[in-house]
């Protein structure tokens, strides 16, 4: 046999390779190149669990699981698998008024009172002016993240009905109207108009007016039991550099007061059903009646409220514009309308995306801290569509270049800092001395500084979680929490002089998730400890 040589060899097998790759069909070429995304993230996160899928024109092109549901455990993430997709909720919240808009059981512009009567604002003007729309859009003037220590952590004893009384001792930042300043109270206000609208509990609505039409049968919401619903997601934090359980669920699934703003869970077979629903209405219609009628349609996709694109979205996808509508963030990226949302929980992650000009979106979800992840998955798979206009070609930027570029931000000085309190020490009941006691403030209720076994100890009583020693940095008074769910560390602040005597608290790292909102809280004595 004649033997062939090394320059030969290589154009032979090369040319096998090419032959071989033209033979590739289009949906084999999508399939592999969405596989080495998801790979390349995969091996740069080594994320607990994942699930995520790409819809065209109406069609599921993609869809991967990999993982576990539960670290270590052998229990691989599904399609039917149920993640939290947080706040991915609020769209569905949304479309639920408009369902009940259509029906011609509320407008948008109705006032809130006329549908919950005992509905307060801090100021009364703004009660009288608060449309239904309102509640939709992060307009209100309170601070990003008011009073969502009523929400998390979780779980806690707040209800629904202490939201709604609550608000009225949130004091607004900003004028009504005036800026955008995301919020979760609102959407649970937003939840109780559409039950007092609908006739029905929030939850028995959504799965009526949403799930159900929709056929995402999957899908939870409210109270359920862990052994009649499809397997369960658990979420994990990251600790000492892996992933690791936090906040596992029982057998029993409680309904929570943070339902209609973050409350849903969805598997990967439901939210393509979603998806599909937006990207192509006709595939929605039962009987021949639209889901949903474009007049809604439209209102839910206007921009509500304008929005400041971020540095990233200005130097990454060329945005110039962003949005907020009715449950969904809008913006242009590369010159394209897109329209999606994010979802946080602890130990959640979730991301939607639509591209309605290409008809196109996916969707992922995810078990773990993990939001550069999420940031790399949504701006690699957006500009899978976008790029292809030549504008701003990203060509060169996969996986790795942004996530290197996310590790950059994070190393570069920051614009605050926390300040170091290793130098702490537990604070002796006598340093107190006059001062402990239960203390009450308006909207999050009492919480204890007693002393216990020798050091003094904060304890909430509406929010379990809410726990933890009192230590002494420097001047300063901190909480160090107990539980590690609680990850942010705050400082207290005694008024001087105040009779009866009154703190206030405020976040050891400004930097730190909005939801700690401290700086809402203004705590007044009220009694003595037990």
């Amino acid at each position: 046999m004649r033997r062939i040589g090394p320059l030969c060899a290589a154009l032979f097998f090369s040319s096998l390779f090419a032959a071989g790759a033209a033979a590739a069909s289009p949906a084999e070429a999508r399939r592999a190149e969405l596989d080495r995304i998801v790979d390349q993230v995969q091996a740069r996160y080594r994320l607990p669990g994942l699930a995520l899928a790409v819809v065209e024109d109406g069609e599921v092109v993609y869809a991967r699981t990999d993982g576990e549901l539960l670290a270590g455990s052998g229990r691989k993430v599904g399609a039917d698998s149920l993640f939290k997709i947080a706040s991915n909720t609020k769209s569905m919240t949304t479309a639920l008024l408009a369902r009940l808009v259509d029906a011609g059981k509320l407008r948008w512009d109705d006032p809130v009172t006329t549908y919950l009567p005992d509905f307060r604002m801090h100021e009364d003007w703004v009660t009288r002016e608060f449309q239904v729309r309102d509640l939709l859009i992060h307009n209100s003037g309170l601070r990003a993240g008011a009073g969502d220590l009523m929400l998390w952590p979780e779980p806690n004893r707040f209800t629904r009905s202490d939201v709604i009384h609550g608000l009225r001792y949130l004091k607004p930042v900003h004028s009504f109207r005036s800026r955008y300043d995301y919020d979760n109270l609102l959407y649970i206000v937003a939840g109780e108009v559409a039950a007092a609208a609908g006739g029905a509990p929030y939850e028995d609505l959504l799965r009526r007016e949403v799930f159900a039409p929709l056929g995402m049968d999957g899908c939870r919401v409210g109270a359920f039991a862990r052994a009649e619903a499809a397997p369960l997601a658990q979420p994990h934090a990251r600790r000492d550099g892996r992933f690791v359980p936090v906040r596992e669920d029982g057998e029993t699934i409680a309904a929570t007061a943070m339902d209609p703003a973050g409350g849903v869970r969805c598997g990967l077979d439901d939210m393509t059903r979603w998806l599909r629903a937006w990207l192509d209405p006709a595939a929605s219609a039962r009987d021949g009646a639209p889901w949903l009628s474009a007049q809604q349609r439209g209102e839910l996709w206007r921009a509500q409220m304008p929005m400041t694109p971020s540095r990233r979205q200005r130097d990454w996808s060329g945005t110039h514009f962003a949005a907020y509508g009715y449950g969904w963030r809008l913006s242009d990226f590369d010159g394209e309308f897109k329209v999606g949302h994010t979802g946080t929980l602890m130990g959640m992650y979730s991301l939607t995306a639509l591209l309605p000009q290409r008809k196109a979106g996916f969707v992922v979800l995810i078990n773990g801290d993990a939001g550069d992840a999420r940031s790399v998955f949504d701006q690699v798979l957006t500009q899978r569509y976008t790029q292809t206009h030549g504008r701003r070609p990203h060509s060169e930027r996969g996986p790795a270049w942004y996530a290197d570029a996310i590790e950059r931000e994070a190393q570069a000085p920051a614009a605050s800092r926390a300040p170091d309190t290793s130098a702490r020490r537990p604070l002796a009941p006598a340093e107190l001395r006059g001062k402990l006691g239960v203390y009450r403030d308006p909207w999050f209720g009492e919480v204890a500084l007693c002393a216990r076994g020798g050091e003094v100890e904060f304890a909430s009583r509406k929010s379990p979680l809410m726990s933890g020693k009192i230590v002494r940095v420097g001047p300063r008074l901190l909480v160090d929490w107990d539980a590690e769910e609680v990850d942010a560390e705050a400082w207290i602040d005694f008024a001087a002089a105040a009779e009866p005597a009154a703190f206030s608290m405020s976040k050891l790292d400004p930097d730190a998730d909005f939801s700690y909102d401290y700086e809402d809280l203004a705590f007044a004595r009220v009694g003595d400890c037990g």
